[in-house]
C-alpha cells in the first residue's frame, strides 16, 4: 500500500497535470479563435491597396499616388511574376512554404534555440504566412504575445486561403524600401520595369534580398550593401539548384545604375511637376466616381489625362521666372494662375494653381474666383449682342455719359468719343458702349448666354455693372478659359476636363470621356467675336499677347483696388484670356489679399505677356 505522503504527491501530480492540460487546451483554443476572429472582424486588412497612377497625354506616368495608409504600391497577380522571382523569395524567406501548414517548425525550432543562446527574441523564424499575418494585422514588437498572435493568424490564413493566394498577397504586401510596397512597385521604382517578366537574374536577387532590411538593402540608398546581400541570395539560389554557378557569378558582379525613367520623389531637371494639375485630377476623379480622394489613391487605377508635357513645362518654367512678376514685395510675392485648354475637345493641357504650388494647397486656377474685369465683356455684353442678331462688329454704338437709374458708368480717363463701332469699343476696352449693349440686349438674355458658355450667374448679378466684370462671386481662370473656348471652337462647347479615361487594376474601364462638341451659340457669333478679339491683340489693349507665328484672339481685364489713400493706379486683379487656332488659355495675376501695402502697380499687359511667353514655349 502507498504511504500517505506518496498519495499526496500523486494527487499533486494529478492536479498539476489537469492544470497543464487545461492551460494547453485554453492556449489551443486561443490559437484557433484569435486568428479567425481577426480575419472575420478586420476584412479590410485583406484588401491589398495599390497605388493609382496618373498618366499624361503622351502616356507617360506623371504621378503615383500614395495609398491611404502608407506609400506606393501596385498590385500584381501571381502569374504576372516570373517563376524565378517567386522561387528566389521562397529560397530566401521560406523554402518549405509549400510543405508546411503555416508554421515552419524546423525554422521556428532553430530560431528558438538561437533566442535561448542569445537570451533575446532577435530570431524570427517566421514563415511567409507568419510574415503576411504580421504585415496585415500586427506590428514588429518582439514580444511573446505578438509571436503567439502571429502564429494564430497564420493558422487562420492557411485555413482560408490557398498557398498561391497567400504567396500572392505576401509578394504584394511586403515592404521594399523607399515607400514601395510589393514587388511590382519595387521593380518599377528601382529598375524602371513595368513587365516583371523582363527582370534579369541580378535584379530578381536584389529584390529578394530587400525584405530583411529594406532601408539598407535597397540599391538606391546603399548600393554596396545591396550588392553584398544580392550575392547571398544568389548563393542560396545556386545551393537549391535554381541557377547555375555561371549564372550566379555573372549576376554577382553587375553594378546598379538607376535608369532614367525610375520614379523619383521630385521630378528630374527638365521635367514638369504637375502639382496643381494632379490635385485637380484627383478631385475630378472623385466627382466622376463618387470615391473619396483616399480611396482613389489606393484603388490601383490608371488615370489617363490630356496633360501635355511641353505645355506644362513651359508654364512651370515661366512661373519660376521672377522677372515676369515686377510687383513682388519683399514680404509677399505676387500670385498667379493659368490654365490651357484644347478648345476642340475640352482637355486641360496644362495648369498652375500658383507660383509655388503645394500638394493639397490652394489651386487658384479652379477654386479661386476673382473679378474678371473687362475680360468678361465678350461673355456678357458683346457675345449676347452678336447672338441676338441685332448687332454686328461694324455696328455703331454710343460712347457718352448715360444714366441707368442710379448707375452711371464712366470711361477710364474720362474720355468719350460720342460714337464708336462695336469692334473698336472692344479693341480699346471702352466701358460705356459695353454697358449700353447689355442694356439693349437685356440682362436675362445675357445671363442665359453666359450659362451656355458654362458660367452660371446669380440674381445678385442682375445689374448692368456686370458688363464691366463686376461679378458678385467672381470667376475662376478655368471657367473663363472654358467660356472663351466656345468662341475659339466656332460656337461649340466641350466642358473643360483633365481626365480622358480611368481603368482599374485589371484593365476594365471605369470611366471614359465622350466628346461633346455641343453647339451652344451660332458659328457666326463665334467668328465675329474671334475677328474682334484678334483686333484687340493686334491693335488694342492685348498687344503684348502677340505670337510671331500664330494669330491670337483675346481680351485683357483689370479691376481697380479702390484703396483709401492709394491712387487710381492701384489694381487688384490682372487678366488675359485668349486663344490661338489650337489652344485657349486664361491668366490671372494679383495678391491673395490686396491691401494698401500689397496691390498691383502694373496693368493687364503683364498678364498678356505671361500668356505669350508660356504659349510660345508650349507650342
Amino acid at each position: 500500500m502507498l504511504k500517505h505522503g506518496s498519495k499526496r504527491w500523486i494527487y499533486y501530480g494529478f492536479d498539476a497535470a489537469v492544470v497543464v492540460v487545461l492551460m494547453l487546451t485554453l492556449f489551443y483554443l486561443y490559437l484557433v479563435s484569435y486568428g479567425e476572429a481577426m480575419l472575420r472582424n478586420q476584412p479590410e486588412a485583406m484588401q491589398v491597396a495599390s497605388s493609382t497612377i496618373v498618366m499624361n497625354a503622351e502616356g507617360n506616368e506623371i504621378s503615383r499616388l500614395h495609398t491611404q495608409t502608407r506609400g506606393y504600391s501596385e498590385y500584381a497577380d501571381l502569374n504576372a511574376m516570373p517563376d524565378l522571382l517567386k522561387m528566389a523569395f521562397l529560397a530566401t524567406e521560406d523554402r518549405r512554404f509549400y510543405n508546411h501548414d503555416g508554421l515552419d517548425y524546423i525554422g521556428l525550432g532553430r530560431a528558438i534555440v538561437q533566442d535561448i543562446i542569445h537570451m533575446n527574441l532577435s530570431q524570427g523564424g517566421s514563415s511567409i504566412t507568419q510574415q503576411l499575418a504580421r504585415n496585415l494585422y500586427l506590428n514588429g514588437d518582439k514580444t511573446v504575445t505578438r509571436k503567439v498572435n502571429e502564429i494564430s493568424i497564420a493558422m487562420a490564413l492557411e485555413k482560408k486561403y490557398s498557398k498561391d493566394e497567400i504567396l500572392e498577397m505576401y509578394l504584394n504586401q511586403i515592404y521594399m524600401g523607399r515607400q514601395q510596397y510589393g514587388v511590382k512597385a519595387a521593380a518599377w521604382r528601382y529598375f524602371g520595369m513595368k513587365d516583371m517578366h523582363q527582370l534579369e537574374l541580378w535584379q530578381i536577387a536584389t529584390l529578394a534580398g530587400m525584405p530583411k532590411g529594406p532601408s539598407i538593402y535597397n540599391p538606391v540608398d546603399h548600393h554596396e550593401l545591396s550588392k553584398q546581400r544580392r550575392a547571398v541570395i544568389l548563393g542560396l539560389m545556386h545551393e537549391q539548384g535554381l541557377i547555375t554557378r555561371k549564372q550566379m557569378l555573372e549576376a554577382r558582379h553587375v553594378d546598379y545604375t538607376p535608369p532614367d525613367n525610375v520614379l523619383k520623389a521630385t521630378p528630374a531637371a527638365g521635367e514638369p511637376a504637375y502639382v496643381s494639375a494632379v490635385d485637380a485630377v484627383i478631385q475630378e476623379a472623385s466627382r466622376l466616381t463618387g470615391k473619396s480622394e483616399a480611396e482613389i489613391g489606393s484603388a490601383g487605377w490608371i488615370i489617363q489625362t490630356g496633360l501635355d508635357r511641353q505645355a506644362q513645362l513651359a508654364m512651370e518654367e515661366t512661373f519660376a521666372d521672377a522677372t515676369r512678376f515686377p510687383d513682388d514685395r519683399q514680404d509677399e510675392l505676387v500670385q498667379a494662375s493659368m490654365v490651357i485648354i484644347d478648345q476642340h475637345n475640352g482637355e486641360v493641357k496644362a495648369m498652375m494653381g500658383g507660383r509655388n504650388p503645394l500638394k493639397g494647397g490652394i489651386n487658384r486656377a479652379i477654386t479661386d474666383a476673382r473679378q474678371p474685369g473687362s475680360s468678361f465683356k465678350p461673355i456678357i455684353a458683346y457675345g449676347p449682342a452678336l447672338e441676338s442678331g441685332k448687332f454686328k462688329p461694324e455696328s455703331i454704338l454710343p460712347d457718352k455719359r448715360m444714366q441707368y437709374g442710379s448707375y452711371q458708368p464712366s470711361n477710364l480717363g474720362g474720355r468719350y468719343r460720342g460714337s464708336v463701332s462695336m469692334s473698336e469699343a472692344l479693341q480699346k476696352s471702352i466701358n460705356t458702349p459695353a454697358v449700353w449693349l447689355l442694356h439693349e440686349t437685356g440682362l436675362n438674355y445675357a445671363h442665359q448666354f453666359a450659362a451656355r458658355l458654362g458660367i452660371e450667374l446669380g440674381n445678385e448679378d442682375l445689374n448692368l455693372s456686370i458688363a464691366l466684370g463686376g461679378v458678385h462671386q467672381g470667376v475662376s481662370p478655368m471657367k473663363m478659359a472654358q467660356a472663351y473656348t466656345v468662341f475659339a471652337n466656332k460656337g461649340k462647347l466641350n466642358t473643360a476636363h483633365l481626365i480622358r479615361k480611368i481603368t482599374d487594376a485589371h484593365g476594365r474601364t471605369i470611366y471614359a470621356r465622350n466628346l461633346e462638341n455641343k453647339q451652344v451659340i451660332s458659328s457666326s457669333t463665334a467668328n465675329g467675336m474671334t475677328r474682334m478679339l484678334q483686333h484687340v491683340v493686334s491693335q488694342g489693349t492685348g498687344s503684348r499677347a502677340q505670337l510671331d507665328q500664330h494669330k491670337v484672339a483675346g481680351k485683357t481685364g483689370t479691376t481697380q483696388a479702390a484703396l483709401p489713400g492709394v491712387g487710381r493706379e492701384a489694381n487688384r486683379d490682372l487678366w488675359f484670356v485668349g486663344y490661338t487656332g489650337n489652344w485657349t488659355a486664361a491668366v490671372w495675376m494679383g495678391f491673395d489679399r490686396t491691401d494698401a501695402e500689397h496691390y498691383m502697380r502694373s496693368g493687364s499687359g503683364v498678364a498678356a505677356e505671361l500668356f505669350a511667353t508660356v504659349m510660345k514655349r508650349a507650342m
